[in-house]
């Protein structure tokens, strides 16, 4: 069990917070804020961190500092990326690739400052295609636009955006089955709450091996 440290960080939206969860021989950093109605204490961002290090990725899980002043609404979407291109010389600190990550608004932020920041790659969790019953309000640009290698992770059943709403694009889509925006699966259905945790940690295990 690796030694989890905290180091806060000061942005242009305030402070911010990284929990550090160290790989011994780390190659790579996934660095992953949460989305605008939770923080790190999501049930995918605990499981990445619980298993990436020990396949040589350090996670750092991001707090973003309307969620370290304890707000309970997100700002707006300039003041995330704010906050995030803050916190950016921090993930690159122990001189390794970063891979910008969140899930649900913290994907969106990733999408859109990928490119600007370097960040080696992104893997998006939960990305809010569309809001809930609104498909018009296609946010595809953000995620096509990323330009760098990138994992979608999806539930089947995610009512910002089913794995089929997707565009076709230069990105990869794992699907969680049954999932919703949260991952959280119905009791009545062939796969449990912690296999559909394991299909998410599976598939960012192999895609983050496959990035050199």
């Amino acid at each position: 069990m690796t030694h989890t440290t905290q180091q806060t960080v000061e942005t242009g939206a305030g402070p911010a917070r990284i929990t550090w969860h160290p790989a011994r021989k780390a190659r790579l950093v996934l660095a992953v804020s949460h989305g605008a109605g939770g923080g790190i204490e999501a049930r995918d961002l605990q499981a990445l961190a619980r298993v990436l290090p020990a396949h040589g990725v350090t996670v750092a899980l991001v707090e973003q500092p309307w969620r370290v002043a304890g707000k309970k609404v997100a700002p707006a979407p300039k003041t995330l990326d704010t906050g995030w291109r803050g916190l950016w010389p921090a993930l690159t600190g122990p001189g390794l690739p970063v891979i910008a990550g969140g899930r649900s608004a913290g994907a969106r932020v990733a999408c859109r400052t990928a490119a600007e920041l370097g960040a080696h790659a992104v893997l998006a969790l939960s990305f809010p295609l569309h809001p809930p019953g609104r498909p018009e309000k296609s946010r595809a640009e953000e995620l096509l636009g990323a330009g760098v290698p990138t994992l979608v992770v999806q539930g089947g059943n995610d009512p910002f955006g089913r794995p089929d709403e997707f565009p076709d694009g230069r990105y990869e889509l794992v699907e969680v089955p049954y999932g919703d925006h949260g991952f959280a699966v119905p009791k009545r259905v062939p796969i449990g709450q912690d296999e559909a945790v394991t299909v998410i940690t599976d598939a960012v295990v192999k895609w983050t091996g496959s990035l050199g």
